[in-house]
C-alpha cells in the first residue's frame, strides 16, 4: 500500500504498466521517464511533444467513463488541478488514484520522486538534474516585488500558497499578493500594493507584448507559463532560463 501526498492509502499494483494522467505536469513527468506506460492524458497535455495517446478531456472535467474503460493500473492527479468529486468517482469505479500536492520547488521535486516511485520508476535523470540545478542557484543579490497576472477580463493573479509564487521567491521575486486569502484573487491594475515588476506568463491567458503590459505602470516581463507554473521536467529548463528572463 502506497500513501499519496494527501495522506491517503492507495492500493497500487505491484507492477504499474498502464497510467492515466489528468494533469499536464504529471503527464510530462511520466512521459519523460517512460512514455510507453501512458495510456491517456488530458486535452491540455502538450508535453512530451508528439505525445500520441487518447485524450480524456480536461483537468476540471475528465471523462470518467473513458478513463475507467481504459482499465489503468494507476491514475495520477493533483490536489489543486483536479476536483475531489471526479477523483472519488474514479475510486468508486475501483481505480487506484494517486494525488500529488505541490506548493514549493523542493517539495515539488520530492513529491515527483514519490509519485514516480509509486509508478515503479527509479529516479530519472531529469529529476536528478532538476534537483542539482535548483540547489545550485545562488541567493538573489536583491529582491523585487511583483504582481503575477494569470487572466484578463476579469483580471486575476497568483495569490497565496501557489507553486508559481514559490518558484518566483526562489529567484528573488516576491509576489505582492501573497497575503491574499485566495490563491487566485481578482484585482484592479490601478489598485495594487507597491511593486516594481509585472510577470506575464503565456498561459493560462496568453499575454503578449501588445496585450498586458499596457495596463501597468511598472516594467513587465513576458515568460513561459510552462516554465513558471509547471512542475516536472520543465523545472530543468526553468532553472536555466527563468533567472535571466525575469531580469528582462
Amino acid at each position: 500500500m502506497t500513501v499519496d501526498d494527501e495522506g491517503r492509502a492507495v492500493d497500487v499494483p505491484a507492477k504499474v504498466e498502464r497510467i492515466v494522467s489528468v494533469v499536464p505536469s504529471l503527464t510530462e513527468a511520466v512521459g519523460a521517464t517512460d512514455v510507453s506506460r501512458l495510456v491517456a492524458a488530458t486535452d491540455w497535455c502538450t508535453h512530451p511533444e508528439g505525445l500520441d495517446v487518447p485524450r480524456v478531456r480536461g483537468t476540471k472535467n475528465p471523462d470518467v467513463e473513458a478513463i475507467v474503460a481504459l482499465e489503468p493500473d494507476l491514475v495520477l492527479a493533483n490536489q489543486e488541478e483536479n476536483r475531489p468529486g471526479d477523483l472519488q468517482r474514479l475510486r468508486d469505479a475501483g481505480l487506484a488514484v494517486y494525488v500529488t500536492d505541490i506548493r514549493t520547488v523542493d517539495g515539488g521535486l520530492d513529491s515527483l520522486g514519490r509519485m514516480l516511485a509509486a509508478c515503479g520508476f527509479d529516479e530519472p535523470v531529469w529529476l536528478a538534474e532538476a534537483r542539482r540545478l535548483w540547489a545550485a542557484l545562488p541567493e538573489p543579490a536583491e529582491r523585487r516585488r511583483a504582481v503575477v497576472p494569470i487572466w484578463r477580463r476579469p483580471w486575476m493573479a497568483c495569490g497565496s500558497d501557489t507553486f508559481t509564487g514559490a518558484v518566483l521567491a526562489r529567484l528573488g521575486v516576491d509576489n505582492v499578493l501573497a497575503d491574499s486569502p485566495e490563491r487566485y484573487p481578482r484585482f484592479d491594475p490601478a489598485d495594487l500594493p507597491a511593486h516594481d515588476l509585472v510577470v506575464l506568463p503565456d498561459e493560462p491567458y496568453l499575454f503578449t507584448a501588445d496585450d498586458g503590459p499596457e495596463a501597468f505602470t511598472a516594467p513587465s516581463v513576458l515568460v513561459s507559463g510552462r516554465l513558471l507554473t509547471w512542475y516536472g521536467p520543465s523545472l530543468v529548463e526553468a532553472a536555466r532560463v527563468l533567472p535571466e528572463a525575469l531580469r528582462g
